[in-house]
């Protein structure tokens, strides 16, 4: 088995030391280098509401379960709501900058082609989101084109800075092998993802506490790790926190919540 150490190696052809923590020990030279910034992990004194992304992204939504999404993550101070784009101007109305509005891209199977999505996030970022949670190239990842990967998420990367966004990138993890989880989480932050992400939801699973704590190993705490994908529960969603997420997305924040 392949150490994370090796496998950065391998891929970036460096032995320069990293300093913004990560398994990978040696310094990826990222599109935004970390080394000053903030941690991004979890604080359990703060209120787990503060970590949901509250979520609706099924096909068959309705205008009725976005605004009682919307309303229920405003009044319980969600961290942000996550919808397809259809619906970003509709939430605009209700939450009213009081959590941050999210979209996904690319979404739910990661098979566009680069330009297609770096021309989608630049019509979502249009609408002034805070957030955007893309699909990383999935058929290149997959076929061992990890460089077309790399250069997506760096193109909407880019785009997303111009507009003052956070990125996250949905890796996709029930698709993938301990290697190929690796390979995902280190081009991700190469390319200047704030966040790493677990699942669309729609795959064959979702979160599981070993994958994330292998996420925050390989990333370090200069990066967000974002569970999704079958998280129903506080107890589910804090067991995520415990193992290294700093956010959840989920459609039950309700119940999360309140549990």
């Amino acid at each position: 088995m392949k150490e994370i150490k090796d496998i950065a190696i391998s891929l970036f052809g460096t032995n320069k030391a990293c300093k913004c923590g990560g398994e990978h020990e040696v310094c990826l030279d990222c599109y935004v280098c970390r080394v000053k910034q903030a941690d991004m992990t979890w604080d359990k004194q703060k209120p787990i509401a503060d970590y949901i992304d509250a979520t609706v992204l099924k096909a068959d939504a309705k205008e009725a379960d976005i605004r009682a999404l919307c309303e229920h993550a405003a009044k319980s101070k969600c961290k942000a709501v996550c919808i397809n784009s259809h619906y970003l101007p509709f939430a605009k109305s209700i939450v009213k900058k009081k959590v941050a509005l999210c979209t996904v891209i690319n979404f739910p199977l990661g098979a566009g082609t680069n330009e297609a999505v770096l021309a989608e996030a630049e019509a979502v970022l249009r609408e002034e989101i805070q957030e955007l949670d893309m699909v990383q190239n999935l058929p290149a990842l997959l076929s061992g084109y990890w460089q077309v990967s790399y250069q997506s998420i760096l193109e909407v990367k880019k785009a997303c800075e111009d507009a003052d966004s956070l990125l996250k990138v949905i890796i996709e993890t029930c698709f993938l092998s301990r290697e190929q989880l690796i390979i995902s989480c280190l081009i991700a932050k190469k390319a200047g993802a704030d966040f790493v992400k677990t699942s669309t939801g729609m795959g064959t699973g979702g979160a599981t506490v070993e994958n994330i704590k292998l996420m925050r190993a390989i990333v370090g705490p200069k990066l967000g790790v974002k569970a999704s994908g079958g998280v129903r529960t506080k107890e589910d969603a804090l067991a995520m926190l415990k193992a290294g997420a700093s956010r959840i997305g989920t459609s039950n924040a309700k119940a999360i919540i309140e549990g």
